[in-house]
């Protein structure tokens, strides 16, 4: 039985189209939590049963693939690791069992709060930046301040794969629950890690209902990107004290 089996049979299922309707919160407050699958089933298993769980064909859980695209001298990454304001992050993202992919733009906006804008991407062309997406890219970087012409020299640099599963709290609020966890970057490093699991939770604004469960629980918001993170478990020498405690505690002997 896989972890989301574990956890997600026990919810009432809803569609993508109602979850969309209900709470699509493109622009919202993340909450990140990092755990071992043992402790997220523990947790998990508390959540209030009127929570509803998506599916899709059948299918709890869903697999993801998700392309980052950075500069030669990671600009992105960078800007991430010094904390600063102007900073974005640009993927491709292949929902994998119906072969539908959008390029996203993630960037922050006012009061801490995470802007995420996409567009329709060619599913065949997940790892590489097509022209009418290197347009949007360049658009979305001079809206920050930046120079559109960054955008010319966004190379993939890292592809990450997990399995997702996607929960509507009964108050509306999002968590998505990613399991079997895996990096490969551009010079060939790779880290596999089943053993962990992330809990991002969702909301316009307050704490959700699983955010106050897993501060029961002892778990607490941590400050974790995949891209970001993985690119720093795989290459040491990145500048990386944002995420040095992740890093120190889940990933050092992976790295």
């Amino acid at each position: 039985m896989s972890l989301s089996e574990r956890f997600a049979g026990r919810f009432t299922p809803l569609s993508l189209d109602e979850l969309v309707e209900e709470a699509e919160l493109l622009t919202r407050v993340d909450r990140k939590y990092l755990m071992t699958a043992d402790d997220a089933v523990r947790i998990l298993d508390q959540v209030d049963r009127r929570t509803r769980v998506l599916e899709i064909d059948g299918d709890r859980a869903s697999q993801y693939g998700t392309m980052y695209f950075d500069t030669p001298d990671l600009l992105s990454y960078r800007l991430a690791a010094l904390g600063r304001r102007r900073r974005f992050k640009l993927r491709a993202r292949h929902y994998v069992d119906t072969d539908a992919a959008f390029l996203e733009m993630k960037t922050r906006g006012s009061r801490g709060t995470t802007v995420k804008e996409r567009i329709a991407h060619p599913a065949d062309a997940v790892d590489r930046l097509t022209e009418e997406g290197r347009g949007y890219a360049a658009e979305a970087v001079a809206s920050l301040g930046l120079d559109a012409g960054i955008a010319d020299a966004l190379t993939p640099t890292l592809h990450t794969a997990y399995r997702r599963t996607t929960l509507l709290l009964p108050e509306g609020a999002r968590a998505t629950i990613d399991t079997e966890l895996a990096w490969a970057d551009a010079w060939g490093g790779r880290m596999h890690r089943p053993d962990l699991v992330i809990v991002e939770t969702k909301s316009a604004a307050r704490a959700s209902s699983l955010d106050r469960l897993l501060w029961r629980g002892g778990v607490r918001p941590v400050g974790i990107s995949k891209f970001a993170t993985g690119l720093a478990a795989l290459h040491p020498d990145l500048p990386s004290n944002k995420w040095s405690r992740v890093l120190r505690t889940h990933f050092a002997p992976a790295a």
